[in-house]
Order: C-alpha cells, then sequence, then structure tokens
C-alpha cells in the first residue's frame, strides 16, 4: 500500500492524466512542450485553462506593427513610444511605479503589462473601450501621454518613405489612422506569453510543479481568489470593487483615479470598481494595483486577502499560494520572462 503525506493526498486529484485528446496533443506540439509531457497526458478538468500559442498572423502586418510599437512619432515631441512605457524585456509594464508623459510627468495610473493585454474584455484600469485599436487611438491624444493629434501623426508617417512603403504593402489605401491603430494592434495581438510551468501543469506535466506550488493553487481555489482572477487570463474578464470586505481607500489622501470606473459611468455602485487585472507573469509585474501602492508580490497577496476576502490566511497558505503565482511566468520570443 502506497502513503501520502497529507500535502499528497490534497494535490492527488489535481495530478491525474486521463487519456489524451487531439486538442490537448496538438496545443502541447504548438507551444513545444510536447517532448516534456507523459505519453498518457491530457489536460487537466480545471476552471483555469492554458494560454493558447502565439497566433500566426499576417507577417506584414505583424511587422510594421513591431516598427510602429518602437516609433517615437507617435507623441508630439517623438519622445516617446509604446515600447517606452511597455518594456517587453522586463514583463511589458514600465519599470517605474507611473510612467513619464510626453512632458517628463507621471502619469496618475501605473501602466499595466501589454503582454497577453488581448485577452482582456475591456481595456484601460477602467474598462473604457472594448478594442486594443480604441485604447491605441486614445493613448496618442492623450493630453498626459503621448500628447499628439492624429492628423500629425499620419503626415508625420507618411514623410517617411519607408513607412509609405511598408503601409503600401499591407493596406491598399495607404498610411491611415485606422491602419495604424490596426497595425499596433495587430503586433500586441501577438505578444502573448504561453509555456508558464503552470500551463504545462494544466497540458497534463503533472510533475512540472512542486507540491507546495500544486497546494498554493488548491488554496488560491480555495479562499476565493478564483472568483474574480479566472478565466484563460486568470483576470481581465470581469470588473470588481477594490474593497469588497473593507474601505481601501480609507485614511488614504483622496485621489480622482481611486474613483475607477465611476469616472466612466457617474454610477455610484461603480465607485472604486476597477477591472481585474491578469495575474499572468505578475511575479514580474511590480509594483501593483492602479495606484502602484503595493510594491511586492507578498504585500499584494496581503492587500488582496483583507480587503478582498476578508481573510487571514496562515504563513503556510500565504506563502504557497505565492509559490503559485510565481509558476505563471510565461515565455515571450522561446525565453521566459
Amino acid at each position: 500500500m502506497t502513503v501520502y503525506s497529507r500535502n499528497e493526498r490534497l494535490i492527488r486529484p489535481l495530478t491525474r492524466s486521463p487519456r489524451p485528446s487531439p486538442w490537448a496533443l496538438g496545443l502541447a506540439v504548438a507551444l513545444g512542450v510536447g517532448a516534456a509531457l507523459p505519453a498518457a497526458a491530457a489536460p487537466l478538468d480545471e476552471p483555469l485553462k492554458p494560454l493558447p500559442p502565439v497566433p500566426l498572423l499576417d507577417a506584414a502586418t505583424v511587422e510594421l506593427g513591431r516598427q510602429l510599437f518602437n516609433e517615437k512619432r507617435l507623441s508630439v515631441n517623438d519622445s516617446l513610444s509604446c515600447a517606452s512605457c511597455h518594456q517587453l524585456a522586463t514583463g511589458g509594464g514600465d519599470d517605474k511605479p507611473f510612467s513619464l508623459g510626453f512632458d517628463g510627468k507621471p502619469v496618475k495610473l501605473n501602466t499595466p503589462t501589454v503582454f497577453n493585454a488581448s485577452l482582456n474584455f475591456k481595456q484601460f484600469w477602467d474598462g473604457r473601450v472594448d478594442t486594443l485599436e480604441a485604447q491605441i487611438e486614445q493613448v496618442v491624444i492623450s493630453l498626459v501621454e503621448m500628447g499628439s493629434d492624429w492628423k500629425t501623426v499620419v503626415d508625420s508617417l507618411t514623410a517617411m518613405p519607408q513607412y509609405q512603403a511598408a503601409f503600401s504593402q499591407v493596406y491598399p489605401d495607404g498610411v491611415t489612422a485606422a491602419n495604424v491603430q490596426n497595425a499596433l494592434a495587430t503586433y500586441e495581438r501577438t505578444l502573448l506569453t504561453p509555456n508558464s510551468r503552470f500551463d504545462q501543469y494544466l497540458l497534463g506535466n503533472t510533475e512540472i510543479l512542486t507540491i507546495e506550488e500544486k497546494y498554493g493553487y488548491q488554496r488560491f481555489k480555495e479562499y476565493g481568489c478564483i472568483a474574480c482572477h479566472q478565466g484563460m487570463n486568470i483576470g481581465g474578464n470581469m470588473f470588481q470593487k477594490f474593497g469588497v470586505m473593507d474601505d481601501y481607500f480609507k485614511g488614504r489622501p483622496p485621489a480622482e483615479t481611486d474613483l475607477g470606473r465611476y469616472l466612466v459611468t457617474h454610477d455610484e455602485e461603480d465607485r472604486n470598481v476597477f477591472k481585474v487585472p491578469s495575474l499572468r507573469n505578475v511575479a514580474v509585474t511590480a509594483p501593483y494595483f492602479h495606484n502602484a501602492s503595493a510594491k511586492t508580490l507578498e504585500e499584494a497577496v496581503d492587500v488582496m486577502f483583507r480587503f478582498q476576502l476578508g481573510r487571514v490566511p496562515s504563513a503556510e497558505d500565504k506563502d504557497q499560494i505565492i509559490k503559485f503565482l510565481k509558476t505563471l511566468t510565461g515565455q515571450w520570443a522561446g525565453k521566459p520572462l
């Protein structure tokens, strides 16, 4: 008879490997993890699902979007590109709590990661637009971000022969505001970070996580974190009040940005409501929250337990949940973030 430890008994239902499905094998091969999967592996029946592989989109459009993502002529004084605040080498966000706008002054909200943003149901912390294209449109004309206007951007890009040629190759009508937005959004849709250790676990490689990491995932579900951080992106698919169980903003200096979605709808029920952020790559995207108030992952977890769940975890449970969150770091360009 095999004897299991307490944690092993709790985790054992998560480590079954039923007969593989064609979908599982195909996704595993696309993600490059097929060789690591046992012969009998199949995706686990879990509420969270693995990220899909990077989509195969038109190469010329993606390359044009990549160039535009790094193009400082999108800003009014040629000082900022998308990549200035969304740094792909370090998690897809900024290395500062608040990015600097075209005038060198900090913006009022922490910059979210651009990685996996295409999977969010809305864009911006307050969810005021539905698409990446609309998000790009607003950032360029924002008086605190790029500070430009679309006529200036189009005229500036049209004056450059390399952009004239690149746009003509992809779009019959050449350089237009809509085409700039479409090219950038197309590139951003390729900025997925699949193949995290947790993704590989969900695909059936149950040995890739430690017992503590598996136990942390179980506790993540049991405490109720999964009620908001759900779906393929482990967040980004709903709105939630910041301070469900306690007033997070009590005693803090009032700030307009703390009003969240209320600034969009002017509905009192939307006061302090924000889009739930994705937890993908959360270990490499500090600081946390719209106001960058949590400097470490440990601090962010403490805030979530107190203000969103109204619970006090044991030190062991907290440690194991953090270990689980660190398994959500994916890969970009073939390398872990």
